[in-house]
């Protein structure tokens, strides 16, 4: 892996986040309170091997959503942050079918989560007013942190 590998999605996925969340975090106390929904990863968890700049800053995403509900909770700020899945997307377009076998075959329920299903539970976190600080796995992997 490059400098320049490492350093792109290091500043894209918790860089970016933190920026993100900065942006955000006055107005959110001006306002009386928030809530912020960081999409983190199960490579966070696994650390998958040719990922580790990206398993770094899902690892990361989740350290920085804790501290922050730590941080943010007096001003009625809630963090939290949601681990999906594999979905089909155009981020996983370039996956071989043999490589997304595999990935499924990692999971208890035999199926992928879909799109449409994390997004109802991203909807439904957000109503949920005494919730924050948490990491929400999407699908039936199971791992040593779960």
């Amino acid at each position: 892996m490059t400098e320049a590998g490492w350093s792109r999605v290091i500043d894209v996925s918790l860089s970016g986040a933190f920026r993100c969340s900065k942006a955000v975090l006055r107005p959110m106390r001006k306002a009386g309170g928030g809530h912020i929904i960081n999409i983190g990863s199960y490579s966070a968890l696994t650390g998958p091997a040719g990922q580790a700049n990206y398993a770094a800053a899902k690892a990361g995403l989740i350290g920085l959503t804790l501290s922050l509900a730590k941080e943010m909770g007096s001003s009625n700020i809630r963090v939290n942050c949601v681990l999906p899945g594999f979905l089909e997307t155009k981020f996983v377009s370039d996956v071989t079918p043999a490589a997304a076998a595999a990935i499924l075959n990692e999971h208890q329920l035999a199926r992928f989560n879909t799109v449409e299903d994390a997004a109802r539970f991203v909807a439904f976190l957000d109503t949920m007013a005494n919730v924050s600080g948490q990491v929400f796995q999407l699908d039936s992997r199971v791992s040593r942190w779960c």
